[in-house]
C-alpha cells in the first residue's frame, strides 16, 4: 500500500472525503423504517399474547421480513456505490480484494434458501 492510501479500521482508505458509509446520507430514513420494523415486531408478540388467529400472525411476520429484507437491499445498494467503488476505484488491488469478497460473502448471506 502506498504512503497516501492509509485505511481506516475498516480497510476504507481514509483520506475520501464525505461520509463514512455509503448510507449516511440515508441514514435518517433508515432508523425510522427500522423504528416502524420495530413496532410491527412488538405488535406481532402483542398478538401472539392476545391468542391471534395463525395466518394473521404468519401474514405480519412476512411484512416484517420483507421490511427488513428492504433495509438490508438499501444498505448493500449503498455499500457497493460507496465502499466497493470507492475501494475498486482506489488502485489498491489489497483493498479491492477484500471488498470484493466482503460483498461476495454479504450477497451470499442474503441469498441462502431457507
Amino acid at each position: 500500500m502506498s504512503d497516501s492510501a492509509q485505511t481506516d479500521g475498516a480497510g476504507v482508505p481514509a483520506a475520501r472525503p464525505g461520509p463514512p458509509y455509503g448510507y449516511a446520507a440515508a441514514k435518517d430514513a433508515l432508523v425510522k423504517r427500522m423504528r416502524r420494523i420495530e413496532g410491527q415486531a412488538r405488535g406481532i408478540e402483542k398478538m401472539i399474547t392476545d391468542d391471534r388467529y395463525c395466518i394473521d400472525i404468519l401474514t405480519q411476520i412476512a411484512a416484517v421480513t420483507t421490511a427488513l429484507e428492504a433495509v438490508a437491499g438499501k444498505i448493500l445498494e449503498d455499500h457497493v456505490n460507496h465502499c466497493v467503488r470507492h475501494a475498486l476505484s482506489s488502485g489498491d488491488e489489497d483493498i479491492a480484494d477484500e471488498k470484493t469478497r466482503e460483498l461476495l460473502d454479504a450477497v451470499f448471506r442474503f441469498t441462502r434458501t431457507r
